[in-house]
This record gives C-alpha cells, structure tokens and sequence, in this order.
C-alpha cells in the first residue's frame, strides 16, 4: 500500500477503468502502519484485513461510494495473516483471498493445501445462500497453457500436482475460471518473476496464478474477463471481470 502510495499507482488506474470493486492482496502493512498513512481516493472507500506481522500479506477491498456498501467478513477461521475478506453485496458474495505460496522448498504446501479446503468450504456455504466471486492470487497455475514453461516447473511450487488437483476440486464444486471461460486457448499470464530484474516479464516468461472464479450459474452473466498484461507497477498485472448481475 505504501508503494501504491508512494508512486500513485491507484488513482491514474481507477480513472482509466474505473471499477467498482478493486481487491488487492499481498498489500503488507499493518493497522499501525495504515494508521499513519492518508488516502486520497475520491469516490471509493477502503477495507483492509491486514496480517498481525508487520510489512507481510494482508489483502483490501475498495468499494465505489456510490454503490450500496457491502458488509464485509474478515479472516477464515484463523486468519493472523489477514488472507480472506468475504464482501455480502445484496445479490452476490464477494471474496478477496491471497492464498499461501507453498514455498520453493515445498515448506508451505501442507499449510498451504489446509487454507485451500477450508476456503473452498467457505464459499461452498456462500453459494448455497447466493452466488460467489472468487478472486486473488490463487498461487497456482493450473494447466500447461498457464505457464510458459510447464515441463520445467513439473512438481514444483506453483505447479505442484497437489496445488493442480486442489484447483481441479474448485472447478468440480460448481466453480467457473471465468477468463478459460470465454478465453479457452488464449496464453496471457498476470505475474513474472523478478528474480532476473525484469527479464522475465520483457520475454513474456510468466504464469497466469491470479484468477476470478464464480459461481456456475453466474457463468452466463460474464461479460468480459481481461488479463491487463500492459499495466505496469508491480510482478502481477490487474485480472479484471465485467459481469452483470
């Protein structure tokens, strides 16, 4: 958030697009820490879930005033890194997760794949109310045509088969990866690793980990569903989705 800040990353791109929700995960600042911070954003109004640690995870959701204003559910069970915002808009659920990375070493992956089932029981509790937006940084390509080097990453983090077959249970549950939707064999990805500078990104060397999944019966109603691969400013590019309910 500070970086947002700090280079005004948030306003030139909500005048652009304007969107009525914008949900941000990773945004690594505390209560404390926000407190001291101003927000200048005209029009939209803020809620954070940030983790206890200072500087790590957490995830926001800033709404447009003019929209009726959502109630809004922090964590998932034990939440102390601020991963899960649930949004109750009147006909739908909205949830904003910054799911686990599972680590290098694999270190996580257990941790990781708990967080994923807990969550997927979660929204399958949500959609038997109304239906449910899923969206954030899932952590996870899930087929080949979502990565750019698939046959090199076989196992590894991000592409674990356990990660994969939780992905897989998603779409079975009566969820909808809405850009595969209307997208079936397009290759766009919205993150590029930073380990070599910016090489990765400038050869297009990236993963598609960060999603929006709906409800199967919100299927029908999605209009567009857009990876913004020109929009600059951080390793992930904005995914957007334009449905009408």
């Amino acid at each position: 958030m500070r970086a947002i800040q700090k280079k005004n990353l948030f306003w030139p791109f909500a005048l652009k697009f304007k969107p009525d929700v914008i949900c941000l995960q990773e945004v690594k600042i505390d209560d404390a820490a926000r407190a001291k911070l101003t927000f200048d954003w005209p029009l939209y109004r803020e809620y954070f879930n940030s983790a206890k640690r200072p500087g790590y995870s957490g995830t926001a959701a800033i709404v447009k005033e003019k929209l009726d204003q959502p109630s809004v559910v922090n964590g998932l069970g034990k939440d102390e890194e601020g991963r899960v915002q649930t949004l109750e808009f009147e006909k739908f659920y909205l949830t904003n997760a910054y799911f686990p990375n599972s680590r290098e070493d694999l270190s996580r992956i257990d941790f990781k794949i708990e967080f994923d089932e807990l969550l997927l029981r979660h929204i399958k509790k949500l959609d038997k109310k109304k239906p449910v937006i899923l969206t954030g940084d899932y952590n996870v390509a899930h087929q080949p045509i979502d990565l750019a080097r698939p046959k090199e990453n076989e196992g590894k983090h991000g592409y674990h088969p356990r990660e994969r077959e939780w992905f897989g249970k998603l779409l079975k549950a009566g969820f909808v990866d809405t850009f595969r939707y209307l997208h079936q064999t397009k290759v766009k990805y919205s993150w590029w690793s930073t380990r070599f500078g910016q090489k990765a990104r400038i050869n297009n060397v990236g993963w598609r980990i960060d999603y929006f999944c709906v409800s199967k019966r919100l299927a029908k109603h999605i209009k567009k569903a857009e990876i913004l691969d020109q929009v600059t400013g951080s390793d992930h590019c904005p995914v957007t989705l334009e449905i009408g309910i």
